[in-house]
């Protein structure tokens, strides 16, 4: 690879990451769906519910108290049941998005670490001094080179630049 073409490898990882990012509720949510089976059951359940109290609504309390004292502990059985189950679901979908953002924020440090340590010496890219002339020993860091962008101050910029872009487009 052509050493200028550094600050773009960098951006776009930068890129990639934040939209990655972005895209990680969705991800979370379709591996949760992937692994779970309860929602069938789920559905059985409540369609079940509906049908006892269809049929909880046709029996006279007054007339026929037992059949509709029966039919109603069924429906609150029933509903603790799918109560449980629906905890569950969460329960379950909770640590599936835990275990994706983790993941997720690991490969990114092991990513931008192994970029800080590529371009630790060298300069991501080399500007003209009178451009950065303040705050040059800053940008240039850690590579010290004069009018360089050090990796450190190229990844605070691509990583606001890309969040600002990604939220203007979202």
């Amino acid at each position: 690879m052509a050493t200028g073409f550094n600050w773009f490898l960098v951006l776009s990882s930068v890129f990639l990451c934040n939209l990655v990012k972005s895209s990680l509720p969705s991800i979370s949510s379709c591996l949760s769906k992937l692994f779970q089976k309860d929602a069938e059951q789920e559905t059985e359940m409540r369609t079940e519910i509906q049908s006892m109290r269809m049929e909880l609504s046709t029996v006279s309390m007054m007339d026929e108290f037992a059949r509709y004292a029966r039919l109603e502990r069924k429906i609150n059985k029933m509903t603790d049941r799918l109560k449980t189950l629906v905890k569950s679901r969460t329960a379950q979908q909770a640590k599936m998005k835990w275990i994706v953002n983790i993941a997720f924020y690991i490969l990114q440090a092991v990513l931008m670490i192994s970029l800080i340590l590529k371009y630790y010496a060298d300069p991501v890219t080399v500007v003209p001094s009178k451009w950065i002339s303040p705050l040059e020993r800053l940008v240039a860091f850690p590579s010290g080179v004069t009018g360089g962008v050090g990796i450190t101050c190229w990844l605070v910029v691509c990583n606001k630049v890309v969040a600002i872009g990604l939220h203007a487009v979202s």
